[in-house]
């Protein structure tokens, strides 16, 4: 038995001096302007990237969950002034179309509130693929304000939603296409350009 303790003791030993090393060199391989994360032991692991990455989605207030993993709740804002919405982009689906009047391909009701206003805003869209939306993808209208109304998915249901279904002071979406709706709430907003 102490043979083995010896054993593990040299092999305990070795890998810190091992991952010592590993961490003096990447160190002494990197800039003077290395920032305190660069510096962690995750940077001999070669976890660098991932912990970069990491931090500038949480700087970009975003969250990209692992597979498997549940999204993070994104945090409602304050609603925006109405205007008239604009286009209809859905980046992680390559949609940007513009939102026009009866007979365009994608709508606005405009007996619903406008998207990024209090309330549940209704787009009708001829033939999107929105079953391909996941949780927590977004989902941006530019307005005639010059501001975007960025929203987050909520959820996407199969079939059609009916009634309005809205809490109260909040700014919702809900996008309909085909037999599919896409619940979503306001999340962000940005100048359009």
């Amino acid at each position: 038995m102490p043979r083995a303790k010896w054993v593990v003791g040299v092999l305990t030993v070795a890998l810190l001096g091992a991952g010592i090393g590993m961490l003096r060199n990447t160190e002494g391989a990197r800039p003077s302007a290395a920032t305190a994360a660069d510096r962690l032991p995750s940077r001999a692991l070669g976890l660098a990237g991932h912990r970069r990455l990491v931090e500038q989605l949480e700087h970009a207030g975003q969250h990209v969950p692992g597979k498997g993993a549940r999204p993070a709740r994104a945090a409602a804002i304050t609603p925006l002034r109405a205007a008239r919405p604009l286009r209809l982009r859905i980046p992680s689906l390559g949609i940007d179309l513009p939102l026009g009047e009866d007979g365009e391909e994608v709508t606005w009701d405009t007996d619903s509130p406008a998207p990024g206003a209090a309330g549940t805003a209704v787009v009708t869209a001829a033939d999107l693929r929105l079953p391909e939306l996941r949780r927590g993808l977004a989902i941006e209208i530019p307005r005639a304000d010059r501001r975007t109304a960025v929203f987050t998915v909520d959820r996407v249901s199969p079939g059609r939603v009916s009634g309005r279904g809205h809490r109260l002071g909040r700014a919702q979406l809900r996008l309909i296409s085909g037999e599919t709706t896409v619940l979503a709430r306001l999340t962000g907003q940005h100048r359009t350009d």
